[in-house]
């Protein structure tokens, strides 16, 4: 299967957008935008960020903190800024922190390196989150099919609180034990 082809495949899963930031050797912010972007553990608090090895982020972040500023859908300007079509103006940052981060966000996660992996021509960079701040009125910005989107109307009146068997909910756990509530009627054999 062609890059292309896979690329496509990959596109019909809906992501949200962040800005991967660091500083550079010299000190200087930089910035990548990112849609592989996963939360992985609660305790302890880590993230996940994988980055193609052509980015030049991914020389900067090799045991260094980073942000995760997930954009929200008023900031479509920054997602191409640092997708490497620069705009005019520039993107906001704060000075909230010591490590460079944007300002605008629908939520910033600010990171200590934590691990990193192989990805063949990606590299996986795992954070700790150690400190974090969210817009809750702010919408996110989305990519899907290779094109920028925002949220539409929702689709259901409920929302979604996680699988019926989380640990954390109680609904199941270890000692729950299941009955059939019917049981199934041998079929008899034909000679």
């Amino acid at each position: 299967m062609d890059q292309r082809a896979m690329r496509n495949i990959f596109g019909q899963f809906a992501s949200g957008v962040t800005v991967i930031t660091c500083a550079n050797a010299d000190g200087e912010a930089h910035g990548a935008t990112v849609t592989a972007f996963t939360a992985i553990s609660l305790e302890p608090r880590l993230c996940q960020v994988t980055l193609t090895r052509k980015s030049k982020a991914c020389g900067y972040l090799d045991d260094a903190p980073f942000a995760v500023n997930i954009l929200a859908s008023d900031q479509l300007d920054t997602a191409m800024h640092f997708a490497g079509k620069p705009q005019s103006p520039g993107p906001e940052w704060s000075s909230q922190w010591l490590v460079p981060a944007l300002s605008g966000n629908a939520a910033t996660l600010i990171c200590s390196p934590w691990a990193s992996y192989d990805g063949g021509d990606h590299i996986i960079y795992i954070g700790e989150i150690v400190d974090a701040v969210v817009d809750s009125s702010a919408e996110p910005l989305l990519f899907y099919r290779s094109t920028f989107h925002e949220l539409g109307d929702r689709s259901g009146s409920a929302a979604y609180c996680g699988s019926l068997d989380d640990p954390h909910s109680r609904w199941f756990d270890a000692s729950a034990r299941f009955t059939p509530s019917c049981v199934p009627v041998p079929v008899a054999a034909s000679a």
